[in-house]
Formats: C-alpha cells, sequence, structure tokens
C-alpha cells in the first residue's frame, strides 16, 4: 500500500511531463505540415553524376 504513495505522483508527474512535452512540440511548429513529409519521399531529388 505504501508503494502507491510513491507512484501515484510519479504517474502523474510523468503525464504532466509528457503532456508539457506535447504542448511544446505544437508551439514550436513540429505538426504544421504533415502532407509534405508524405509528399516528399516520392520526388527522386538525387543528383546524379
Amino acid at each position: 500500500m505504501t508503494v502507491l504513495l510513491v507512484l501515484i505522483p510519479v504517474a502523474l508527474f510523468l503525464g504532466l511531463l509528457g503532456l508539457a512535452a506535447f504542448l511544446w512540440s505544437l508551439r514550436s511548429g513540429q505538426f504544421d505540415d504533415l502532407d509534405g513529409a508524405a509528399e516528399r519521399i516520392l520526388y527522386d531529388d538525387d543528383i546524379k553524376p
């Protein structure tokens, strides 16, 4: 039972840390261009000698 006194705050802290990381990635523009990365792989941009 005393293990729950440690695990519950640790789980809440990790959840808030994950939420903070997600919100930071939203604000920094990580999810701005989702289609560009999917289409970029189809183009052959290799420079051939």
